[in-house]
C-alpha cells in the first residue's frame, strides 16, 4: 500500500489517534509533497466523529496545524467553525477565508 492509500486509511478510520497521526505530519519541515498527502487524506475524514477532531485542533493545533484545518473546513463550506477560530485569535483573515 502506497504513501496516500495510508494516509487516507488513516483519515477513514477517523480517531483521533489516526488523525493525529496525520495532523502531526504538518509541521514547517515537511516536504510539499507530504504537505500535499496530508492534505488530500485530511480531505477524506468524512464522519461526524472525525469532524469533532478536526474542530479540536482548529482550536489546539499548531499555527500550521490550525492552517490546514481551516482549508478542510473551508472546502466543506463549514463557516460557522472558521468564524468561531477567526473570532478566537486562531486563525488569521488570509487564512480563514482563502479557497
Amino acid at each position: 500500500m502506497g504513501i496516500i492509500a495510508n494516509y487516507v486509511a488513516l483519515a477513514k478510520m477517523g480517531t483521533m489517534e489516526s488523525i493525529t497521526i496525520l495532523i502531526d505530519k504538518l509541521h514547517k519541515d515537511m516536504t510539499l509533497k507530504e504537505s500535499r498527502f496530508v492534505d488530500f487524506a485530511l480531505g477524506q475524514i468524512d464522519t461526524e466523529h472525525g469532524h469533532k477532531i478536526m474542530e479540536y485542533y482548529i482550536m489546539n493545533g499548531t499555527q500550521i496545524q490550525r492552517n490546514y484545518c481551516a482549508l478542510y473546513f473551508g472546502r466543506l463550506g463549514d463557516y460557522d467553525i472558521i468564524q468561531k477560530a477567526y473570532d478566537a485569535g486562531k486563525i488569521d483573515a488570509t487564512q480563514a477565508w482563502a479557497r
